[in-house]
């Protein structure tokens, strides 16, 4: 699967875009890559259309560092593979037993963790003829979805190991605090998932002499950032690289130094209008902004509608002509105003960063979380539909695409 080059000569967006760096989630992977064991298999994680960057986008440019992807629902999946994927899907999240016929259509494995689920994915693979592949889900800690490590899950797993149609692949879980400076806890989930597993392993094997190796996989982008500071062996056959792709860490309290990861996404915008206001001029719904003095004020062509967070209201900054820019008043659904009064030479469209660098100044994905009260994870995934995503490979590129007037390179539409 290729990704198409994006080119100035087709079309733009005149409000608001986000640019995906495809490069950087290259060099990403690289870091990710250089930071774990030689030969250590990786599982791209592009759920949430890739954290909000574009799965198969971000899957093309990442083809060649993982052997496979890992979604978290079966439409997710599906879509992947009308892209033009290829390499081995897993479905994270649970599936209703009517998608099974789907998804063993498409070769995309899902998670097991119930013996009633277990027997329904049997039937439909017997009544295709095929033997579809399958992960065990195990819970550790996170008492979210999975198997508890416990003798009766061993019993529960050699009898579904025995349906036809039904081939365990893998196991799997996830650890709640593996970013947390203290690795205390997620140490001995460690230890239980890693016994279980080798128990599980061991069962398989008698069952079926000359299978395939069980894929065991419990690393996310937590643990391979603080890989150093794991239990040794703790990338067993595979780890799942998932926020670390686009370069965001899970937390501050991992270590940065270990892996340098470059921002994926960058949030821009256009000044559409810009006003002079007098003392006591009121400015956006509510009126919660009221000047004290005279003001320069832009207009921002972009909102919450657009997934750019209202909790940013009247504390958020933006970047103009490289200087910092004060939300001011309440967030629109589709517009805001900006303080530009010390930005005398701030004009209509010039290029407003929401996410991103301009010059010496950048406003993070962490910023905006922290200003908003929300989580940074999520600022990539609310970006909305209407928002086209443009991929670039350099920041030439970058700036082409920033022309006064609106980016005009190639986007992909949802």
């Amino acid at each position: 699967m290729k990704i198409r080059e994006n080119r100035p000569e087709e079309g733009g967006s005149d409000r608001i875009c986000a640019l995906i760096h495809l490069d950087r989630i290259e060099q990403n992977m690289k870091e990710i890559a250089a930071g774990l064991p030689e030969g250590t298999a990786v599982i791209g994680v592009v759920k949430a259309d890739g954290y909000g960057h574009g799965a198969a986008e971000t899957a093309a440019a990442i083809e060649p560092y993982v052997s496979g992807y890992a979604v978290a629902t079966a439409d997710e999946a599906l879509e992947l593979r009308k892209s033009g994927v290829s390499l081995p899907v897993l479905v994270l999240g649970s599936v209703r037993d009517s998608r099974f016929r789907e998804l063993l259509a498409a070769d995309v494995r899902p998670v097991i963790f119930e013996e009633e689920t277990a027997e329904a994915f049997s039937k439909l693979a017997g009544e295709a003829g095929i033997r579809g592949s399958v992960h065990l889900a195990v819970d550790a800690g996170m008492s979210r979805i999975g198997l508890k490590p416990s003798e009766e899950s061993l019993e529960m797993i050699d009898r579904i190991s025995s349906l036809p149609g039904l081939f365990i692949e893998g196991l799997f879980t996830h650890f709640p605090r593996a970013d947390e400076e203290d690795k205390a806890v997620t140490k001995r989930q460690f230890e239980d998932f890693r016994n279980f597993a080798a128990q599980v392993s061991e069962l398989l094997t008698k069952k079926e002499p000359g299978r395939k190796k069980l894929i065991c996989h419990c690393m996310n982008s937590a643990g391979i950032i603080d890989s150093h500071r794991m239990p040794e062996g703790m990338e067993m056959d595979a780890v799942r690289a998932g926020i670390c792709i686009y370069g965001l860490y899970p937390s501050g309290e991992v270590d940065r130094n270990r892996i340098r990861l470059l921002p994926a996404m960058e949030l821009k915008s256009y000044i559409t209008y810009i006003k002079e206001i007098e003392p006591g001029t009121a400015v956006s719904y509510g009126g919660t902004f009221v000047a004290r003095r005279p003001m320069r004020v832009a207009t921002v062509c972009a909102g919450y509608g657009d997934g750019y967070p209202r909790g940013l209201s009247g504390r958020g900054e933006v970047l103009i002509r490289g200087k910092r820019a004060k939300i001011l008043g309440r967030i629109c659904m589709d517009q805001f105003m900006a303080d530009v009064t010390e930005i005398p030479e701030a004009e209509k469209w010039d290029t407003v960063t929401l996410v991103g660098r301009d010059g010496k100044e950048e406003i993070t994905m962490e910023e905006l979380a922290a200003q908003c009260g929300g989580f940074h994870y999520e600022i990539p995934c609310l970006i909305g539909k209407r928002v086209p995503r443009i991929y670039v490979r350099d920041d030439k590129k970058a700036e082409a695409a920033l022309d006064r007037g609106g980016p005009t390179e190639e986007k992909r539409e949802d």
